[in-house]
């Protein structure tokens, strides 16, 4: 599905990419616009991660752009955030949760934190829910709130576009309920969000849009417009009894 970027959101097209000698991705066109929620769906090895990396700029496509505000991914770093999977940030680092959410806007600078800086941090604590722990060091964090600790830290970057690779997984119930929630704030507030995620009855809850990718883009809609159990048989490559379309497949339809 093409979108009205008009300049803003993420533009991927003709996106091929080899990793190792394998062709991980080929052909694949995808746009997020500001607003949208696009859930990005597919089995394990199917690119969700490298489509990701690449889009964050830490790939070089074969072939094809990607555009993020009308942008190249290196020339676009303060037009998105990204929220990793937890395993693939330092949690033993002495620091604590306000000072590691204000690190993910100077770590790249070599001055001081301005007051935008701080104020940016404070209100992205406060908007995960963590202001009162903001003292506490962010290894005596749960994991539910490890994960609000990496949102936030993204959302201080004040982002056009938000990628979030399996935001939902491994985090308690009250963490899933307070990142719906605030995704979909996010979505009305005019940002465009991307995340790779294994939850359908999440992607359901949240998504706009679901893009089921298995090396390329199979399908690519709104919910219910993804009824047809076919589709879900390209992107995952399983057999028409399988639990995937008698039963989940179909609730995030």
């Amino acid at each position: 599905m093409r979108a009205d970027l008009d300049n803003a959101g993420l533009d991927v097209t003709g996106l091929a990419v080899t990793l190792g000698g394998n062709q991980v991705l080929h052909d694949v066109d995808l746009a997020v616009a500001p607003g949208e929620t696009v859930g990005l769906i597919g089995p394990n090895g199917a690119g969700k991660t490298t489509l990701l990396r690449t889009v964050l700029g830490l790939l070089t496509p074969d072939a094809g752009a990607v555009r993020i505000a009308g942008r190249a991914p290196r020339a676009a770093r303060g037009d998105f955030g990204y929220v990793p999977q937890k395993h693939e940030f330092a949690w033993d680092f002495p620091i604590t949760v306000g000072a590691a959410v204000l690190n993910a806007r100077t770590a790249t600078r070599w001055t001081s934190p301005r007051r935008a800086d701080r104020e940016a941090a404070a209100r992205a604590v406060e908007r995960v829910g963590l202001a009162d722990l903001a003292s506490r060091p962010i290894g005596a964090l749960s994991g539910g709130q490890r994960q609000r600790v990496l949102v936030a830290r993204a959302l201080a970057r004040e982002p056009g576009l938000l990628l979030l690779d399996e935001p939902f997984t491994g985090v308690d119930v009250p963490t899933q309920e307070l990142l719906v929630g605030l995704l979909s704030q996010l979505a009305e507030e005019g940002t465009a969000i991307l995340m790779t995620t294994h939850d359908l009855a999440q992607a359901r809850a949240v998504c706009t849009r679901l893009c089921l990718l298995n090396r390329t883009v199979v399908a690519d809609g709104p919910p219910s417009e993804l009824e047809d159990p076919s589709l879900w048989l390209r992107a995952f490559g399983v057999a028409e009894s399988a639990l995937l379309l008698t039963g989940t497949a179909r609730e995030a339809t």
